[in-house]
């Protein structure tokens, strides 16, 4: 559990910490990480999340399906505010320069926060438990080109790395956060009642949008780019794997 915690923590502040190094201007090295990223998380969503969220709550199934849609709407209200920072857009507008963009913040670190709170390591927590692992690579892989992003705008609009990195420690903070309170605080309440189900069926939605975007975004252009077609096969390729481990 506690691997968990430091996983999702230093994933978010390494990436962030490599605009030190990497120009943020070039992110072409970023579309196959994202499309390798995209197509994990949706081949997880649809072959563990959503099945697994309807085996917890058989009797209303169909009521796994409004919080699925909860959630995929949700995640485009939200990306109103961050900008698609999730998906590793990273924007150059100056005319909000010296301004902390707390909006954005918010929307990344509700959407981190979700994420982590799924992780929940209890026999009453259907298969999520047994592909805990699985999904919490996942989550620390679509967080990479997400930090990257976040830290690129805060140093465009504060042009410090000093001012901005506490930001980014608060992203790194959310999903960490969600493993906690998932499994310390609010575990028992969460496993009663349909709750848990219920939060599966809002992130598989927030993953099914995050996923989908990524994949149509990698290329808008339709045409055929063998390292991003690549990408997409290996991660599709590996989240199947996880059944046969």
């Amino acid at each position: 559990m506690w691997f968990a915690v430091f996983l999702l923590f230093v994933t978010v502040v390494g990436a962030g910490w490599l605009t030190r190094f990497v120009p943020t201007a070039r992110t072409t090295w970023m579309k196959p990480l994202l499309a390798f990223s995209g197509a994990y998380l949706f081949t997880l969503t649809i072959m563990h999340l959503l099945p697994e969220a309807l085996s917890l709550d058989p009797e209303v199934s169909h009521r796994i399906g409004y919080f699925v849609l909860a959630g995929f709407f949700g995640q485009l209200l939200l990306e109103v505010f961050s900008q698609g920072v999730e998906h590793g857009h990273v924007h150059y507008h100056t005319s909000h320069a010296g301004r902390v963009p707390f909006l954005l913040l918010f929307s990344l670190v509700l959407h981190s926060f979700l994420e982590g709170s799924i992780l929940v390591k209890s026999p009453d927590a259907a298969g999520v438990g047994q592909s805990f692992y699985a999904i919490l690579a996942g989550i620390a892989l679509h967080h990479i080109p997400a930090a990257f992003a976040l830290m690129a705008a805060l140093l465009l609009r504060l042009n410090s790395f000093q001012r901005a990195f506490p930001y980014l420690v608060l992203f790194a903070l959310a999903g960490p956060a969600g493993i906690i309170v998932s499994n310390y605080v609010v575990l028992e309440d969460l496993l009663q009642g349909g709750w848990y189900a219920a939060l599966l069926g809002l992130v598989a939605g927030n993953f099914l949008h995050v996923s989908t975007t990524i994949l149509f975004e990698t290329s808008p252009e339709h045409h055929l780019n063998l390292p991003k077609l690549a990408a997409t096969v290996a991660g599709c390729a590996l989240a199947l794997a996880v059944d046969l481990v």
